[in-house]
This record gives C-alpha cells, structure tokens and sequence, in this order.
C-alpha cells in the first residue's frame, strides 16, 4: 500500500509544501524549521525531502501515583511519530522544532497533553484515571409536554432574522481572519406548485416552505469553484409548469431550467447569458413577455431590457431606469446611519419588479448592505420598461432599529391567498461587511396604489401566511418582549465576552461559554412571573470549524421554567433534534407562567463553543399599559431638510418605542424601534418633502395608544 511507503521526511515535506489535510495541521513543520528541501526523482514523480535538524525528546509516563507505566504510547499530536514505553515507562523520540505537543495514551487512563517548548528535550509525563465525562448528549427520544410536542411542532407564527440553515461561508479570504460564519442575503421567493421557494445567496440549493414559518432545504448547486459562492443573488421565474432560475454574472451564466426542483437535477436552457446581469431580476409579464432587470454599482444605474423567450438575449433598447439622488433622498446616503457621504458613493442594487393593478413597481436596494439603514426604494411606471417615477413614499421597506435591521436588496411575492410579502437582507456584518441574514415582512399596496410593507414589529412572532390577513400591520401577534435588560446567570464564560449581551437586543453581540458540551447552561429571570408564548434562540459560531453546507449540522438542548428558580419544569425538549436552525424560534402551544427560564445545552454544530448572540422571550407580562408618550418633537435641519432631531418626554412602564413617520397622516407606513433612548438622529427623508410622525410606547404588558401627529415641513 501506498502509506507503507511513506517516511516520516516524506509526511513533513508534504505538510510544508501545504499539501497536507487539517489532520496534520497540530504536529506540521513551521518552516523556519526547515533548512533546505531536498528533491528525489522516483518513477513516477518527484520526491520533496526536507532537510532539517532533528533531536531526541525523552522522558518517563507515570500513573497518577507516580508509578511507571509499561506500554503507555506517546505521540505528535498530529503526526506519525509514536514510541511506547519500556518496563521503567521511559520513552525516547526524534524531533524537530515543530513538535511541541506530545499526547500519551494508556488503557484505562485518560489522555495526557503535554506542551514542550523547543529547547525542552526531557518531558516527563504524568497520567490520570479515566473519568466517565462523555462529551456526546444521551440520545433520547424527546419528551412532549404541555407547551411543546416534538412530534407536532408546526408554528402558526414566525419570528425575523428567518429560521433557516443559513450556509456557512465557503473557505477563502472572508473566513481565515475571523473563523466560519453563515450568512444569507439578496433573497427572492416564489410559489412554485403550492410551495413557497426562497432563493438567496451562497446557499448550495434553495429552501421551501408551506406556510413561511417552518423551512426545508433542498440541494441545488452549481458550483463550478470550491472557494466561490455558490450563486450570488439569484433570479428565478415561473412558466407554467417549469421553474427558471439564473445568478448574477458579468461574465456569462447559464439559465437553468426544471419540473421538479426537490429532485437536484436541473438543466440548461442556454449555456452562457449574453448581458453582465449583476443582481438580476427576471420578470415574466401577464402576456408572456419576459423583462430582465440589473445592476450593482456606485457610478451607474440600474438596466431594464426585454429578453427572448427562446435564447434569453436582449430583444429591446436596454434602459437606465434607476440611478440614487443622495443629495435629495437622505435615506440613500452612505453609512450606519445615512452619515457617511465622504467614503464612497452610495449603493444601488438588487433590482425586482412587481406588478399589481397594472402598475409596475421597480423595487431597488440603497445604500449599503452592511449597514443598519439598507432599505429598498421603489419606482413606479405603467409600463414594464418605463418611464418610472419616485415614489412619494419611499423607501418602501425600512427597518432602521430593533434587534434585526436593515431590509434592503429583496423581493416581493404574494401568498397562496393573495397577501403580498417582502423577503429582505438584514445587517449583521460583524465577522465580515457580508455576513447576513433573511427576514420577512409583510407588504400592502394602499388606495392611492402606494406599496409599503410593515415593518414596526418586524423582529417580533407575526402570524404566518396561513392566516388571510390582508392589513400588514395586523400580522403582528401582540406578544411582547420580555427578555430585554434581563439578568442572565450562565454556567461558564469564554474570554471576556459578557452574559449581558443574551439579553441586550443587539444581534452583533455575544455571549459564549468555554465549551459546546452538555449541560452548559443560561438561566434568565424574567423579573417577576409572566406569560411565555414564544422564545427565540439566536445561536452564533464560536470557534466553529465549518465551511459550505454539511448534512450533519443540528442543536440540542432543553428548555426549563420555574417559579423560584429552584424547583424546574421541563417546557421544550430537543433531545433528538435533528434540524439546523441557527435562529430557534419555538412558539408555544399553550401559554406558560414562569419566572425563570434555563437553556440547557446537549449539542452544538462542527466544534464550535455552546454560544447565543440573545435568548428572546415574548408575552405579555401584568399590569396596566405605558402611558401615551408625550411631547413629540421633530426638529429639522433647515440648512439639511434631509435630518431631524426626534425628541420625546419618556413614558411610564416603557422599555422602547416605535416612531411612525410617512408622507400624509393616513400614509405612516415606516417605523423606527428605539429602545430606552428618548431621542434619535434621523437622516433618512427626502429633502423636498413634508412629513408626519407619530410615537407609541412599548411596555411588557402591551402598546401604548399614539401620541397626536406632528407635521415636519421640509
């Protein structure tokens, strides 16, 4: 066999060349190490040798009692070399400078890990008993209880960012620096057969749902490079019975095609697209003519064309349709909070086109996707390739605070009722500018034909598309947020990262413990009893290892509810869960009384530490409602009309707010969350027209009624 005739010289010199697997990673020669490579012709290839300096490391294994052991193996971690000890435990091996962990096993001990520096050449090593601790979960089947069935688990609500197996990056120069995180953005979905398909980038395939709350994943990919994404904002269409779908190029994609996407196979309708479609849309109108929609830049503006049916190449002039006016729209402006407009130009991007009441509404994401006001704008024409005008009322979909933020570069798609929705990439940016996350709002189209979507209580349980609700701003449920600010109690902590970030409502903060094993713990006080109807857990990759899509990525763990904090009961259990769901959201069956809550840990996905950026909890808590808040003050900058400085007097039994702003008092579509502050800088208005604003308080008990309208003239 091959590996028989590998030498010890062989294995390094593959190791340093970079040839080796991860497995060798531990024990691989630093190339300092070496002083010169020596190359062997053999039949077939070349043999690279290094030449190195090599030493003996020796030493005695002993029990725990000091007790030499016979027969104890001692090994590089990571690497071939291995002796076992003599009668008198004594060990000797040859070494290099590379070799600085040395491990040791003996039958009925555990194994021992010893770090030597280089000019250590005597190691002695002591052994311990073998313990019981098992770092795998006990497989049992998960117990139902009164709040939650295993065997049932089919929500009625959902809760942003989406639960869905967002993929992991793939292994490049976005992930070396700062270790494996997910990330999904520049979604769109669609109703293909009955179900809803959502499409976004990097994912490997595509996930799909029946009611937008609970979603599977199929494989898709098309991946020709490892180290690439796998499709970069996709576009998809329907005709008839056939599913379309293409990404963004600049140089050529082909278009596939297919009957039954849950099969894997797809085929090629054209190998190559004849446009540089960054960021496409694909549009098929009601009278069977196909419009193509793209573009991503800072210089120059978004494309429109009619396309072949047959070949998919332009069969009409290609039109600029949509270009960014910052210096008027204060919302497309650069920056965290539309502050920036030194750095770079603003974003226009993700272009999606939809049609209602035979208007046509050409949707675009501005300014950035990796800040907080990324948001989508929409143009209007009744035509599908213009003229479009501005909206009055934009941007379209706007979701500046909170705990999920931003919800630019979407698309719009209605449900099997007839209720339209928005799919939109949210910020997180924290590992890296493009680590993102899904979220899903509801959309309207008003009398006057304004498309707006909802975004007030975007981050909280919203009733899900089996319920025919046609008014946006009735999905949300009424729960409250109970977790905020709450005290946290955990069982270990890594580093400096603080327990306070569980319950700090801010996705780019969080907690780790020092492990992934069982029984890692958080335990939180609600503050006094209250009614539990729903908790999202919001995993985060700590020290994980993992790239691209896995099949064998799920968490365990167990949730428990007590009165005292003493005596707990079992609520949900997960003991055999076999699902990747980074953003958990578990809605109750039956409402739960309970002031303490504790998230027991039994598995964590590909090594990484038991981890959580917030443990969410929503219900109503007793007591009477905030009060309504008073003294709305909307101070615009008359040298910048653009900005205005939101001031307000606090209100009773109030942990946020919500501040509605529009273009006339019945149009107050957008929405800002603030928590605890009592004021807020707002940069996002156009700078020629009027506004109105509106505040209402947010208490664990419920909402507060709206304080009177204020009218702010540009």
């Amino acid at each position: 066999m091959f590996q028989d005739r590998i030498t010890h010289s062989l294995i390094l010199a593959i190791i340093v060349l970079g040839f080796a697997s991860p497995a060798f990673a531990g024990g691989a020669l630093s190339d300092s190490t070496v002083d010169s490579i020596r190359v062997v012709k053999g039949q077939v290839s070349d043999y690279y040798i290094p030449v190195q300096t090599t030493y003996e490391v020796s030493g005695v294994v002993t029990d725990e009692i000091g007790q030499p052991l016979d027969g104890a193996t001692v090994m590089f971690f990571a690497s071939p070399i291995h002796c076992n000890t003599d009668s008198k435990g004594h060990y000797s091996m040859a070494a290099t400078d590379g070799d600085r962990h040395l491990y040791a096993y003996y039958l009925g001990k555990a194994f021992a890990n010893v770090f030597r520096t280089a000019n250590q050449h005597t190691v002695d090593i002591q052994m311990q008993p073998q313990t019981s601790l098992s770092l795998t979960s006990s497989r049992r089947h998960a117990v139902a209880t009164p709040w939650y069935n295993p065997d049932s688990c089919t929500t009625n609500t959902y809760c942003n960012p989406l639960n869905i197996s967002y993929n992991y990056e793939p292994y490049n120069n976005n992930v070396k620096a700062n270790g494996s995180f997910r990330s999904a953005a520049d979604p769109m979905a669609l109703m293909f057969k009955g179900q809803y398909l959502l499409f976004s980038t990097n994912q490997g395939g595509f996930h799909h749902s029946d009611n937008l709350s609970d979603w599977d994943f199929t494989t898709a990919t098309f991946q020709r490079r490892p180290t690439d994404d796998d499709q970069c904002a996709p576009a998809a269409f329907v005709s008839g019975d056939t599913l379309f779908y293409t990404g963004s190029t600049y140089e050529g994609l082909p278009v596939w095609y297919t009957t039954n996407p849950y099969s894997g196979r797809w085929k090629q309708a054209i190998g190559r697209n004849t446009l540089p479609s960054w960021d496409p849309c694909l549009f098929l109108d009601d009278d069977g003519r196909l419009y193509m929609y793209y573009g991503s830049s800072n210089e120059y503006p978004l494309k429109a064309v009619e396309l072949s049916r047959e070949d998919f190449s332009p069969i009409s002039k290609i039109h600029d349709v949509v270009r960014l006016f910052p210096d008027k729209h204060g919302w497309e402006r650069f920056g965290m909070n539309n502050d920036d407009e030194v750095t770079l130009k603003p974003f226009t991007e993700g272009a999606y086109m939809t049609k209602h009441d035979n208007k046509y509404y050409l949707q675009y994401g501005a300014p950035g996707t990796e800040f907080k006001t990324y948001a989508d704008g929409v143009y209007v024409s009744d035509y599908p390739l213009g003229p479009f005008v501005y909206q009055k009322h934009n941007p379209m979909s706007y979701k500046s605070g909170g705990f999920v933020q931003g919800v630019g570069h979407g698309g719009t798609f209605s449900d099997k009722n007839g209720n339209y929705w928005h799919v939109a990439t949210c910020m997180l940016s924290l590992k890296y500018k493009f680590e993102r996350r899904i979220g899903l709002y509801p959309v309207g189209f008003d009398h006057d034909g304004v498309m707006f979507s909802s975004t007030a209580f975007g981050d909280y349980p919203n009733w899900n598309a089996d319920r025919n609700i046609s008014s946006p701003a009735e999905r949300f449920t009424g729960w409250m947020l109970l977790s905020y600010g709450k005290p946290v109690e955990v069982s270990s902590t890594d580093s400096t990262l603080s327990a306070s970030a569980l319950s700090d409502e801010n996705l780019r903060t969080y907690w780790a413990a020092k492990s992934g094993n069982p029984g890692e713990f958080i335990k939180m006080d609600l503050g006094a009893e209250k009614t539990v109807n729903a908790m999202q857990l919001n995993f985060y990759d700590y020290k994980t290892v993992q790239h691209n899509r896995a099949s064998d990525l799920y968490y365990q763990y167990r949730i428990y509810a007590s009165s005292n904090g003493k005596d707990w009961q079992l609520v949900v259990d997960k003991s055999d869960a076999d699902r990747d769901v980074p953003h958990d959201y578990v809605e109750l069956h039956n409402p739960l009384r309970t002031r303490y809550l504790k998230v027991e840990n039994l598995h964590m996905p590909s090594g990484g530490h038991f981890c959580l950026s917030d443990f969410r909890v929503f219900g109503h808590a007793d007591g009477s409602l905030p009060t309504q808040v008073r003294k709305l003050v909307v101070k615009r900058d008359r040298k910048d009309p653009r900005n205005a400085l939101i001031s307000w007097q606090p209100s009773a039994q109030a942990y946020g707010y919500n501040i509605y702003y529009g273009v006339a008092p019945d149009k107050l579509y957008n929405s800002i969350m603030v928590l605890g502050n009592q004021d807020y800088d707002f940069r996002g208005m156009d700078s020629a027209t009027d506004y109105y604003f509106t505040i209402e308080a947010l208490g664990e008990s419920g909402v507060s009624s709206k304080s009177p309208i204020v009218k702010s003239r540009h």
